[in-house]
């Protein structure tokens, strides 16, 4: 066997919130641990996220007036992901719940300033076990603390560090057209003029989260390399032993671990050729640029079984003219005085449902009925009161694209979009009646807490209809988006990567989207992808660190 470059109990691999949970348990430990990172960037895919960590049974609940337990989130977890297969078997699944708080308290020490999400309920708050207020996230971090690295923290283009929170955002989007809604922007006004006038700068949501954990690697002296892209992994009868890495303008290291590798690398978002395998499209993701997929395929190809591989945390989202990161939306398409129609102008989806649940719709009903792209329709009031994320670009630049379309009749906007017009008459007339009684007979909009997070408390008698009458008359091309792909690498309850044959692949472990979610099919609540990603990464370091 050819020399070793360097040596070292664990290489972690990505630089996300599952690695750097990893890197940071496996240093608690006593172990000497090496993190690299593909992109010019570290923080992956959290870095660009709302930053939320659903945390089941975490200690701040008790706080805000909601008790929890492990059989309750696990009755809950049985109802709405159900029986999915390996990924989400019921070892996992207990794990994970039983290893929040000690993994709460753990990052707690470490300096993660935890905060309860008081009024996010979890995305089936219907179902058996449902709550409100398993979400966390963190307080607006002060990125000054990093020096240095957070130069090469990875943003999102164009945007300063600012302390939003997604505690804020459901608030935030009605922010001239409710009291609460104003009220919460003038606290993010005061919240950022308070950083600025103690020098700080401060970050919130998934910023502030790896910020946060980068802060407490540094502290503990963990080497970072970036552009350090993982090439190979080297095995010893049928173990890892150790992993190839290619640095930025050098000749590639062979790298002995004692203990592990841990791939956290993210999914195959950005890997087109995957996508349309796996997923049959291309796909308009918001993952970062590193999600390639090649710690899966390299795990594969040590003999990994791979699970869910044809799903992803899908949602919709308005494509970008230049195909730059397309626009995520949330409270856009649940908000009163508008639905969604397929390309013919049918209904065909509860609007406020979960993201991945509407996304799943589409990519369901375009097996039979044109649906991709789909259309958000809204009226003068809708564009007038609530703030649309992706239209702050400047709707003008999306018009030229034929994403955004625009007319002051129903007959004139069905013609622009190539639809019937009667047709689309129809579906209006329907929907304002469900407004007018406040019933949607169709889809049961409005019915769940969840529904009533993104909705327009004002409206009535149900907060998420409203009628769709007034024109001007406003058509966004939605098509499925996602924050990342569910399928990777079949893992157990300790992140051991396992073979074909059900048995463990001594020395390999993966974490976050390079791993099968542990959530199966659906998303169980906000953060059910960094939540899993921390507990996860932080137990592969725990099993390491027992040798």
């Amino acid at each position: 066997m050819d020399a070793w470059d360097r040596e070292v109990d664990v290489l972690v691999v990505g630089t996300g919130a599952a690695g750097l949970s990893a890197a940071i348990a496996a240093a608690d430990a006593g172990l000497e641990t090496l993190v690299v990172e593909s992109t010019s960037l570290w923080g992956g895919s959290t870095n660009l996220s709302g930053g939320g960590a659903w945390m089941p049974t975490n200690p701040l609940m008790s706080r805000i007036g909601v008790e929890d337990s492990v059989e309750e989130t696990l009755t809950y977890l049985d109802a709405c992901v159900g029986d999915v297969g390996p990924a989400s078997s019921p070892e996992r699944r207990r794990a994970f719940v039983e290893t929040v708080p000690e993994v709460f308290h753990f990052f707690r020490r470490r300096g993660v300033r935890w905060f309860a999400d008081k009024d996010y309920p979890d995305y089936y708050p219907d179902l058996p076990g449902g709550k409100i207020g398993r979400t966390l996230e963190v307080e607006p971090f002060d990125t000054k603390l990093l020096g240095a690295w957070f130069e090469t923290a990875r943003t999102n283009e164009g945007l300063p560090p600012i302390p939003l929170m997604t505690d804020d955002v459901w608030q935030l989007q009605r922010a001239w057209s409710t009291v609460d809604g104003f009220g919460r922007g003038a606290r993010l006004v005061s919240r950022t003029l308070w950083g600025f006038a103690r020098g700080k700068r401060l970050a919130g949501m998934g910023l502030g989260l790896g910020c946060s954990l980068m802060q407490a690697l540094q502290t503990q002296g963990v080497e970072v390399l970036l552009s350090t892209p993982l090439t190979e992994l080297v095995s010893d009868d049928g173990a890892v032993v150790g992993a190839v890495v290619h640095p930025d303008g050098a000749e590639p290291w062979r790298i002995r671990t004692r203990r592990g590798v841990v791939l956290a690398a993210g999914g195959f978002g950005q890997n087109r050729a995957m996508r349309k395998e796996h997923h049959g499209i291309e796909g308009w993701t918001s993952a970062a640029e590193g999600n390639l997929g090649t710690a899966i395929e390299l795990g594969e190809g040590l003999g990994a079984k791979l699970e869910l591989m044809d799903d992803a945390w899908w949602g919709f989202s308005v494509p970008d003219p230049d195909g730059n990161t397309p626009m995520f939306t949330l409270a856009e398409r649940s908000f009163p005085f508008g639905f969604i129609v397929d390309q013919g102008g049918e209904r065909y989806v509860n609007e406020s449902a979960s993201y991945v649940d509407v996304a799943h719709a589409m990519l369901e009903r375009n097996k039979h009925t044109p649906a991709i792209p789909s259309w958000l329709i809204v009226d003068a009031r809708h564009r007038r009161r609530y703030l649309f994320a992706a239209l702050m670009q400047g709707s003008g630049r999306l018009e030229d694209a034929g994403i955004v379309k625009k007319a002051e009749t129903v007959e004139a906007l069905a013609d622009a979009l190539g639809m019937d017009g009667d047709q689309l008459r129809g579906t209006i007339e329907r929907f304002n009646g469900f407004a007018e009684t406040g019933v949607d007979e169709d889809f049961g909009r409005g019915n769940t807490a969840y529904d009533r997070y993104y909705s327009d408390p004002r409206v009535g008698p149900n907060p998420n209809l409203g009628a769709v009458e007034r024109g001007p008359f406003t058509a966004i091309k939605l098509v499925p988006g996602d924050l990342g792909t569910k399928g990777g690498l079949l893992c157990d309850e300790d992140s051991r990567v396992l073979g074909t044959d059900g048995a463990p692949i001594e020395g390999l472990y993966a974490a976050g989207n390079s791993s099968a979610s542990p959530m199966g099919r659906t998303y169980p609540g906000a953060g059910a992808t960094i939540g899993p990603a921390m507990v996860f990464g932080y137990r592969a370091a725990k099993h390491m660190a027992r040798g």
